[in-house]
C-alpha cells in the first residue's frame, strides 16, 4: 500500500486585482468593470482609537463606498528619526479596520495636508534646519521628505488594492497649486519617490481649487489631475475647469465641503444640508467620484489644531465637528440622512444600491455629569522646578520654541526690571513678534495679556531687580497659504520705554509630561505658596475630581465663568478652552478616557482668571456658538 498523497490540491488562480484609469470611457475601473465611489474624510488623529470602528461603520451604513483619510508627518515623528505609530497613532491598524469593514481607502500622505492641522502636518523640526526652505527643492527639505517617505510608504503598499489590499488611490502632495513657487521639478520628484517605493501600479493624483492657476501649478503628467470645490458651485462649470487639464477620465471632486471649520473668535460656521444634498446629486448624476470633506471631522485634542493667516492670524477652534453630517461626538445629524437619501436614490436608479441601507447605529449615549467643583492647586510659576525640571535656559535676548527645540504648548521668558519704574512705563513688543499669546507677570501678580494682531504693549511699575516673566502659548502653526515660517515665543526682545531687555532664562514647559506622571493629583498635599491664594488672577493650575455613576458616557464640558485655558482629565489633554472669545463653549470628552469605579482626575491650567468658585458642569450636548468679539473679549 502507498501513503496517501501529501501534495496540495492545485488551486484556481485569483484574477488579477486592479484599479485603473479609462480614458475611453471617462471613468475608473476597478477589476476591469466601470467603477465610482462616494466616499467621505475621516482623520484617524482626530478620533480617539476606541471611536474607529463606530465611526467608520456609520460610514459604511451611510452608503459610502470609501473613505478619505490624511496621514499627519508631525503626528509620527516628533523628533527627526524618532517614529510613533502605537495607540492612536497606528495607522495601519486603521487601515486594517477600514478593509474589515469593506470600505475602500483614498490615501493622502503628503507630505503637506493642511487640513487645518498644526504646522500643515510638517514637523515643527523642519523650521530649525538651515537652508530648509517648505516645500522645495533645498537639499534639507528633500532630504527630511524622503526620509520619511521611507518609513511610512512600505506600510502602506502591501495595503494598496493591486496587492489585495483597499487603498485605491494615493495623493502626491496636497493642493500644490495654491503654494507661490509652483515648482514642477519638486512635483517630480515626488512622483519618482512615490512610484519607486510604491510601484508602478497605483494611481496616483492631484488636488486643487479650480483657479486656472491652481490647476497650472499643482498638476503634472503623470498624475491624475482632481479638483474642489463646494456646494454652491455651478457644477457643469466646476468640472468644465477640470476638463480644461484632463479632457479624458473620470470626473472627480476630492473636497466636496459639507460644512466649514470655525475660528476662536468668529461666529460658528454651518452650511445648509439641502444645499449640501442638492450639489451631491447635481455631480452623481454627472457619474463623477465625489469624496465629502469633511464626513466626520472629529476633535484636535491637545495642540494639534492649526491656524490660517488671512489679514490677521487665525486659531482653529478645538473642535472640528465642521457642521460635518456625522457630528464631532460621531452622532447622526440631519444632514447626514439627505445624504444618505442622495446616495440611495442614485444608486437604486443605477441599479447599484441596497447593500448598505440596514438602519444606521444609534448615537453613542451621552451624559450630563453635572457640576464638579474644583481647588486652585498653584499657581504656574510657583512649580517651574516640576514643569522644566532640566532648568532655564540663559540666553542675552529671547529664543523662538523651534530654538529650544520647543513643539507645542507654553514657554516662560523671565527677566528682570533694570531700573526703577515708580512712574507707569510702556512694556512693548516689536510688530509681530508675540506668538501667539503673552500672560504678563511682575513679582509674579498678573499685569494683563500680549496678543498677536492684538493689545501689544501694557502699562507697568516697579522696582529694579523685579522679576518679569512672560508665558508664551503657542495657539497653533498656519496650515495654509505662502506664509510658512511661522515661528513661535518672543520673536523680539520686549522693551520698557522703548529699552530694549535682556538677559533671559527661558523656561520650556513639559506639562504634559508631568500631567502624564501623575502631578498636580499625585503631589503630596501642602498648603498652598502664599501666591497660589485662592482668586488671584495669572496662570494657574486647579484639580477636582468626580465619578461616572457605572458606566462612562461620552460627554461635554462648560467652563462658566472661565476665561481661557487647557484641560486635562486623566491625563488625556482634551485641547484648549477659550469661552470668553468663542464660539465653542464646550469641550468633547470621549467616554473612553475616563474611568470607571475610580475617580477622575481633572487638570485645568487657566491663563487669565477662574471664577471666584470654580466649577466646572459636564452637559449632554456640545455648545459651539456662543461668539463674543475680539473686542468685547478683551474687556471682560
Amino acid at each position: 500500500l502507498q501513503p496517501p498523497s501529501t501534495a496540495p490540491l492545485p488551486q484556481a488562480s485569483r484574477p488579477a486585482r486592479s484599479f485603473q484609469l479609462d480614458y475611453e470611457q471617462d471613468c475608473f475601473r476597478k477589476d476591469g468593470a466601470p467603477f465610482r465611489y462616494i466616499s467621505g474624510s475621516i482623520h484617524y488623529a482626530r478620533v480617539p482609537r476606541p471611536a474607529w470602528r463606530d465611526r467608520l461603520l456609520k460610514m459604511y451604513m451611510s452608503g459610502l463606498s470609501a473613505l478619505q483619510v490624511y496621514v499627519p508627518w508631525n503626528y509620527h515623528e516628533p523628533l527627526p528619526g524618532v517614529y510613533d505609530f502605537a495607540g492612536d497613532r497606528d495607522v495601519e491598524a486603521f487601515l486594517d479596520l477600514t478593509a474589515e469593514l469593506g470600505l475602500l481607502v483614498i490615501l493622502r500622505p503628503g507630505p503637506y495636508i493642511c487640513a487645518e492641522w498644526e504646522m500643515r502636518g510638517w514637523p515643527f523640526w523642519l523650521a530649525r534646519r538651515p537652508r530648509c526652505h517648505l516645500p522645495s527643492l533645498s537639499p534639507a527639505y528633500l532630504a527630511a521628505v524622503d526620509s520619511w517617505l521611507h518609513v511610512l510608504l512600505p506600510k502602506i503598499k502591501p495595503r494598496l488594492y493591486q496587492h489585495g489590499g483597499n487603498i485605491i488611490s494615493v495623493q502626491v502632495e496636497n493642493e500644490y497649486g495654491s503654494y507661490y513657487a509652483c515648482d514642477y521639478e519638486y512635483l517630480r520628484h515626488l512622483l519618482g519617490s512615490f512610484r519607486a517605493l510604491l510601484g508602478s501600479e497605483v494611481l496616483l493624483f492631484t488636488t486643487d481649487g479650480t483657479r486656472a492657476e491652481e490647476l497650472r501649478c499643482g498638476t503634472l503628467q503623470g498624475l491624475y489631475a482632481t479638483i474642489d470645490f463646494g456646494p454652491g458651485s455651478n457644477v457643469t462649470e466646476s468640472f468644465g475647469v477640470q476638463r480644461r487639464v484632463e479632457p479624458k477620465g473620470p470626473l472627480v471632486n476630492s473636497e466636496y465641503y459639507t460644512g466649514w471649520l470655525d475660528y476662536w473668535g468668529e461666529a460658528h460656521a454651518s452650511t445648509s444640508s439641502v444645499q449640501v444634498a442638492r450639489g451631491l446629486e447635481d455631480m452623481l448624476q454627472l457619474g463623477a467620484s465625489v469624496n465629502m470633506y469633511m464626513f466626520h471631522g472629529g476633535t484636535n485634542f491637545a495642540y494639534w489644531s492649526g491656524a490660517d493667516f488671512k489679514d490677521q492670524y487665525k486659531p482653529v477652534t478645538t473642535s472640528y465637528d465642521y457642521d460635518a453630517p456625522l457630528s464631532e461626538a460621531g452622532d447622526p445629524t440631519e444632514k447626514l440622512f439627505a445624504i444618505r437619501t442622495v446616495i440611495s436614490k442614485v444608486l437604486s436608479l443605477a441599479g447599484g444600491g441596497g447593500q448598505h441601507w440596514a438602519p444606521l447605529p444609534p448615537a453613542p449615549p451621552k451624559y450630563a455629569y453635572g457640576w464638579v467643583a474644583l481647588r486652585k492647586y498653584a499657581n504656574l510659576l510657583d512649580v517651574l522646578d516640576v514643569l522644566c525640571p532640566s532648568g532655564p535656559i540663559q540666553s542675552p535676548f529671547p529664543l523662538t520654541f523651534e530654538a529650544i527645540k520647543q513643539a507645542h504648548g507654553f514657554v516662560v521668558y523671565r527677566t528682570q526690571l533694570p531700573r526703577d519704574v515708580l512712574d507707569p512705563a510702556t512694556l512693548g513688543a516689536p510688530p509681530h513678534s508675540i506668538c501667539d499669546r503673552g500672560y504678563v507677570m511682575l513679582q509674579q501678580e498678573y499685569r494683563g495679556t500680549l496678543e498677536r494682531d492684538g493689545q501689544t504693549t501694557l502699562r507697568v511699575t516697579g522696582r529694579a531687580g523685579d522679576t518679569l516673566d512672560v508665558l508664551l502659548e503657542n495657539m497653533g502653526r498656519i496650515s495654509f497659504g505662502a506664509n510658512i515660517s511661522d515661528f513661535k515665543g518672543l520673536l523680539g526682545n520686549l522693551s520698557l520705554d522703548s529699552s530694549p531687555l535682556s538677559n533671559w532664562l527661558i523656561y520650556p514647559l513639559a506639562i504634559d509630561t508631568a500631567i502624564q506622571q501623575g502631578r498636580p493629583h499625585g503631589w503630596p498635599h501642602a498648603a498652598l505658596p502664599k501666591s497660589s491664594s485662592p482668586g488671584r488672577a495669572g496662570p494657574a493650575f486647579y484639580t477636582g475630581t468626580f465619578e461616572t455613576p457605572g458606566i462612562a458616557w461620552d460627554t461635554f464640558v462648560k467652563f462658566p465663568g472661565w476665561s481661557k485655558g487647557q484641560l486635562w482629565i486623566n491625563g488625556f489633554n482634551l485641547g484648549r478652552y477659550w469661552p470668553r472669545r468663542g464660539p465653542q463653549q464646550t469641550l468633547f470628552v470621549p467616554g473612553s478616557v475616563l474611568h470607571v469605579g475610580c475617580p477622575n482626575n481633572i487638570t485645568v491650567l487657566e491663563l487669565e482668571g477662574a471664577p471666584p468658585i470654580p466649577f466646572l458642569l459636564f452637559l449632554d450636548r456640545p455648545l459651539f456658538n456662543g461668539t463674543l468679539s475680539r473686542s468685547t473679549a478683551a474687556t471682560e
